[in-house]
């Protein structure tokens, strides 16, 4: 039966790899699922154990309200708005601001659009053993534009618009990192 080559075989082969991907498919684990494979606590009751240190910058500057923001969207990124756990792990963070002249309009040679550049180094430590268990950088670099020396009040809300995302950015960074060593250990 000659027919039945055309139909059956692609059929089959379909119904083979259809079988193998659910199988494979029970392998994979959400990452910020309620539950791990074995059962264990959820990577959300690891994270919120996390205590953030207050990152330091001098009062009354804009690294200070930059470090705020920087510290709660962290905080809220990792608790899920709920109360934090008791802390297993502490995090401390040291930000480092920078901003660089992009595009200068060559008729009047002011500046037209600027840089603002966020890096910020962590570290994380085992509270009961004291050990340095991460460590890691993040960087961002946010363009704002500045529509003329007559609006002074359009660039600097540009640059504080531009500092506001730099620390969102770096606090979804520093998740993403943390995330990965609660669930790989690495």
């Amino acid at each position: 039966m000659w027919w039945l080559d055309g139909t059956v075989r692609p059929l089959a082969r379909l119904a083979l790899a259809m079988t193998l991907a659910g199988l494979a498919g029970g392998c994979f684990q959400p990452l910020y699922g309620e539950r791990n494979l074995v059962g264990g606590s959820a990577l959300r009751d690891a994270m919120a154990a996390v205590d953030i240190a207050q990152i330091d910058a001098p009062k009354g500057t804009p690294l200070s309200r930059i470090a705020v923001e920087t510290r709660n969207e962290l905080v809220f990124d990792l608790t899920g708005g709920s109360g934090a756990a008791p802390p297993t792990h502490r995090l401390t963070i040291r930000l480092v601001p920078s901003g660089t002249t992009i595009i200068v309009d060559p008729l009047t040679q002011r500046q037209e659009f600027n840089n603002f550049a966020l890096d910020a180094n962590y570290t994380m430590v085992e509270i009961g053993s004291g050990k340095t268990v991460l460590t890691g950088a993040a960087t961002t670099r946010v363009t704002y534009n500045i529509p003329g020396q007559q609006q002074r009040f359009a660039r600097a809300r540009g640059l504080r618009d531009a500092e506001t995302r730099a620390a969102k950015l770096i606090a979804e960074q520093i998740k993403s990192r943390l995330a990965s060593y609660f669930v790989a250990g690495t």
